[in-house]
């Protein structure tokens, strides 16, 4: 059985669309979300149908919750409180109730899936080094675990100790916990514009980082169309 477990999608359709058709040509059937569909780029309402579409377990990201609310939105830099505020107006009633009732955190099958941390999902800390996985590892009750949230795609292992493992695929050994960033779809922060996602093959225990081409000239030209800040189309073809 093979999953493709992917977010960050930031309403960029064009992207996630890239995504879905790279899953399928490489044989997974299965789909799970850890959140942040809406959020920066110009299809919110689409993204939020096309994963609903798939009927697929998803968690709630930062993004999710935001959009979905109608309280001041406060500790958020400029420009992702104006894309925001734009999603707000751009995303029907349905789409904020099905994106508030999400919960933080899933088990399927045999792993999980939150958005940010496990130590404290609702609080949307930052995983950013082993020392941080650390925490979240004391509250993993499962061999793996899928998070997002960063937008840099990396794997975090516990077994004597915790520690950063490089590169695009890993196997799962016994003994081993696996805290596992999937990457962006619609936002990568780690200088790869490409967007970002693994496949989790629990046949045979491995996990595989993939990078997927799309049209990033046309989600560039919606940003600009809706009005949203142009330097939300620039830092697409930056991948920070």
């Amino acid at each position: 059985m093979k999953f493709a477990i992917l977010g960050d999608i930031h309403a960029n359709l064009e992207a996630l669309e890239a995504v879905l058709a790279d899953a399928a040509m490489r044989g997974a059937a299965h789909h799970v979300c850890i959140g942040d569909l809406v959020g920066y780029n110009a299809n919110p309402h689409e993204c939020v149908a096309r994963i609903q579409g798939l009927a697929c377990p998803v968690v709630k990201g930062n993004h999710d919750e935001e959009a979905s609310a109608d309280t001041e939105i406060i500790g958020l830099n400029p420009l992702a409180q104006a894309a925001l505020l734009w999603t707000r107006e751009n995303l029907t009633d349905d789409d904020k109730k099905w994106l508030r009732e999400l919960r933080l955190v899933r088990q399927v099958r045999d792993f999980t899936v939150v958005h940010a941390s496990l130590d404290s999902p609702s609080n949307w800390g930052y995983v950013l080094n082993k020392f941080d996985a650390m925490a979240s590892f004391s509250y993993q009750f499962t061999q793996v675990c899928f998070f997002g949230h960063t937008h840099v795609p990396r794997f975090y292992v516990k077994g004597l100790a915790v520690a950063v493992e490089e590169g695009t695929q890993l196997t799962i050994e016994p003994g081993r916990k696996y805290f596992v960033n999937v990457g962006s779809v619609g936002q990568p922060r780690d200088g790869d514009w490409r967007a970002a996602y693994v496949l989790y093959d629990m046949a045979t225990g491995h996990i595989s980082l993939h990078r997927v081409e799309y049209d990033i000239v046309a989600v560039q030209k919606k940003i600009l169309a809706a009005g949203l800040p142009v330097q939300l189309a620039d830092r697409l073809a930056l991948g920070k």
